[in-house]
């Protein structure tokens, strides 16, 4: 058996440990608010992190799997806007002090759904109410179809440096499966504005394993990418979860690369970042020398929540808009996923938490292995989780790991199989393993 088949199973990501299936739900109002009060008073002066979740798309992309909500009704925004001002309310109200922002991503959806305008008003509605520190990062992601110069310029002019351009591929019959258009001229024409302006960080999302892809137009579209040297690279891998997501069902498994071939695309793609002199950082993705992500791994402090990694160890997360996930490290809570319900019981004036997880001591030893393994590619040994390091001896064997006298080491083949590797240290997971889908597969 190859190692591919071996260990392709259903694994969880590692945004966050426990994983939100994983969460006690033991989490009320009261006691959420009790938590970001703690937390603002421990972790404000070293800064704050602010994700905003703008739903809104135009058209169903069929392969994500993200929290959206399709219109064309642009009347929606300023409603929505006005309650992520007011859930920011909430949390200023609870705050012994001025906040203290070092990061801002948005999110979506397609946060460039919503107009130059309006998103200017939201975050002058925000940046009015804190400081800024000194070391800030401000991204968004935007599509490259509709985003436009006034969208970069008053972005820019708000303090943001970053953007993330959703690609996925290039191939015409990829697209029109999943719905997701964007030409090669689109996305030069975009980032070459961004870069007018003076964005110092470009990303670009790619996707492989998604239906129809093959070894050829991968090579053809990441060739392509190349030629725009964006600073930063994520190559994920398609999350097939039609349970989840219904858009899925728009094509089946025989649609769909599978096991040695998908990983095939993997190793195809990664061969040609490295040709082009980006380092593999981290889980899916590759930046050039000159990234401060590149810098962030290379130094060790690289750091990884909801929004994936970040060169900001923050430890309060204040998520805003529907489904978004708040953390104070001590504990987490997800908004209401519908628009229409979390809009309501903002404007009731509470917080709209839905579920939420206080963290045991268990917990957050575990979180700091996964984290280490996630972003440092290696832990230190722990001999009370005699469970983890049996796992860990298989994982020797098939040479992914070197296991010292202190420490578990991920080599380079076992960096594609960095999930299974943190998997080996998730407790809740074994002791409750899945019977039914639940998370996607790791090949």
């Amino acid at each position: 058996m190859n190692l591919v088949s071996k260990y392709n199973i259903q694994a969880p990501r590692y945004t966050s440990y426990p994983t939100v299936p994983y969460w006690d739900n033991n989490l009320n109002e009261i006691k959420w608010i009790e938590y970001i009060k703690d937390a603002f008073i421990k972790y404000n002066a070293d800064g704050i992190s602010l994700y905003i979740h703008l739903p809104y798309c135009e058209s169903l992309c069929t392969y994500c799997a993200c929290n959206t909500r399709i219109t064309v009704n642009h009347k929606v925004e300023m409603p929505y806007i006005e309650t992520l001002i007011k859930e920011w309310q909430l949390y200023l109200n609870q705050f012994e002090g001025k906040p203290v922002i070092k990061e801002i991503h948005l999110g979506g959806g397609t946060p460039t759904f919503f107009s130059p305008e309006n998103l200017t008003y939201l975050l002058k509605s925000i940046l009015s109410t804190v400081d800024i520190a000194s070391d800030f990062d401000f991204s968004f992601e935007g599509h490259p179809s509709n985003t436009t110069k006034k969208h970069l310029q008053a972005l820019y002019q708000l303090g943001f440096k970053r953007v993330s351009f959703g690609i996925q591929d290039f191939e015409f019959k990829v697209q029109d499966t999943i719905n997701r258009y964007q030409t090669f001229e689109e996305v030069k024409q975009v980032m070459d504005d961004a870069r007018e302006i003076g964005y110092t960080s470009i990303n670009v999302d790619l996707v492989y394993g998604l239906p129809y892809q093959t070894i050829e137009t991968i090579h053809d579209t990441i060739s392509k990418i190349i030629t725009l040297k964006p600073e930063r690279i994520a190559f994920y891998s398609y999350a097939h979860v039609p349970w989840l997501k219904p858009g899925q069902r728009k094509y089946t498994d025989k649609d769909l690369p599978l096991d040695s071939y998908k990983r095939s695309l993997y190793e195809e793609g990664k061969k040609l970042f490295i040709e082009a002199n980006y380092s593999d950082i981290g889980m899916d993705h590759f930046a050039l020398p000159n990234d401060a992500l590149f810098d962030s791994f290379k130094n060790k402090t690289l750091h990884r929540n909801f929004m994936g990694y970040t060169t900001n160890r923050t430890k309060l997360l204040v998520g805003l808009g529907c489904s978004s996930i708040s953390d104070t490290w001590d504990a987490f809570a997800q908004n209401i996923k519908t628009v229409e319900e979390y809009q309501k019981v903002v404007n009731d004036g509470h917080f709209p938490i839905f579920k939420g997880h206080s963290l045991t001591q268990e917990d957050l030893i575990i979180r700091q292995h996964i984290l280490d393994l996630m972003c440092k590619h290696q832990t230190p040994i722990d001999k009370h989780y005699h469970d983890a390091i049996d796992k860990f001896l298989e994982f020797s064997k098939d040479d992914l790991i070197e296991i010292t006298s202190d420490k578990i080491k991920i080599l380079d083949a076992g960096k594609l199989f960095l999930r299974n590797i943190c998997l080996a240290y998730d407790k809740r997971y074994w002791k409750n393993v899945p019977v039914t889908n639940v998370f996607s597969t790791t090949a």
